[in-house]
């Protein structure tokens, strides 16, 4: 199984190198996609040697990101694993979701969160999970218990042939209810998270800006679910 690790990267100067450097204790191929950082992100990324850096002129949003790694890795790849810039994952627990690829059939796998209770875990990060993951099983998706999770194993090129339109952190919703339409397996492992606290955690999330995108977004599903519904009467 061919695999490479995916790093969409946006004003991450303090975290994305120690990410990297963890991330290559996985012995994989890394494709850094730095979505237009305005920071210190693209001297720091110049730095680093034996990686892949992609970069969008313009911030596009962090589903244009994972999109634009996947592009770049398929030809050689056959599984993208994604991680945070933000320090949140430990790429070691990405030989979890790894094994359960090598089991042999197609599957997108997400790694649960766990400790989401735990005392820096902001009320948004909580709250979001819970509505995220009820529209995602009402749009006609998997249920799942951490759909926002980042920390995945994509199978390519399946996932690139999705259609998925959603281009911000709303691509991680809909690529789970477009993929389990399509028949493709979807797994969870369980994978440990650290938030930093407040003032020194990084996050770009905009819980009400967020909120409206996630609202829009399920319900095109929804409503393309209906109309498909409909179709087969």
């Amino acid at each position: 199984m061919r695999a490479a690790v995916i790093i969409p990267v946006y004003n991450h100067e303090a975290r994305v190198a120690e990410v990297i450097r963890e991330a290559r204790q996985l012995a994989l191929p890394i494709f850094v996609v730095d979505d237009g950082s305005t920071d210190s992100t693209p001297a720091i990324l110049a730095g680093q040697e034996g990686i892949t850096v992609l970069r969008h002129p313009v911030n596009r949003g962090k589903g244009a990101a994972l999109l634009t790694g996947f592009a770049a890795a398929a030809p050689t790849c056959d599984y993208a694993l994604t991680i945070d810039a933000d320090g949140q994952h430990n790429p070691a627990d990405g030989l979890a979701l790894l094994a359960i690829a090598r089991q042999g059939a197609r599957v997108l796998v997400v790694g649960n969160r766990q400790g989401m209770a735990q005392e820096h875990v902001p009320w948004t990060s909580r709250f979001g999970r819970g509505f995220s993951n009820f529209w995602v099983w009402a749009s006609g998706g998997p249920r799942v218990a951490d759909s926002q999770s980042g920390f995945r194993l994509y199978p390519l090129p399946e996932t690139l042939n999705l259609g998925v339109q959603a281009q911000r952190y709303q691509f991680e919703v809909e690529v789970l209810v477009l993929a389990h339409r399509s028949g493709i397996a979807i797994a969870e492992v369980p994978v440990s998270v650290v938030y930093q606290p407040k003032g020194v955690r990084i996050s770009h999330f905009r819980p009400w800006q967020d909120f409206l995108r996630n609202s829009a977004t399920f319900c095109r599903l929804i409503c393309d679910r209906l109309f498909r519904m409909g179709r087969r009467r």
